[in-house]
């Protein structure tokens, strides 16, 4: 696990964990104060809750921002290699690939758990309010 944290690019990967921790905190401390507070201002509730699903959004793009990055260094390289003279290889190519590709599929699975959470808590407070 730590070694796909460093191939998917230490600083795409920490600022995707930083918002899984911020979206994950957000969404857990709204439902608890929605859920336990004595205020039946519903929407203005679901509307926070809501702020949490964007947050998930917004790693999930920061993981595309990531891949994207990380494809254009290495068509970089791929395009200097090339203009010297070297052979590229098509396992390398595929490699690298592969290597953008954590940043996307951590983002997305912080995107999906972000909706589960969003799910739960919604559906939680809509019975509470029923």
């Amino acid at each position: 696990m730590k070694d796909l944290f460093y191939q998917g690019g230490p600083q795409f990967m920490g600022a995707l964990t930083v918002l899984l921790i911020i979206t994950t905190t957000w969404m857990v401390y709204h439902f608890v104060v929605a859920f336990t507070s004595k205020q039946t201002d519903k929407e203005k509730m679901l509307r926070k809750i809501e702020y949490g699903k964007s947050m998930g959004l917004f790693a999930l793009i920061t993981g595309i921002l990531g891949q994207m990055i990380g494809l254009t260094a290495m068509f970089s390289a791929i395009e200097d290699a090339t203009q010297i003279g070297k052979e590229i290889i098509p396992t390398l190519v595929f490699g690298g690939i592969k290597v953008t590709m954590i940043c996307t599929i951590y983002g997305i699975l912080i995107y999906l758990f972000s909706l589960i959470l969003w799910f739960i808590a919604s559906l939680l407070i809509e019975k509470k309010f029923k």
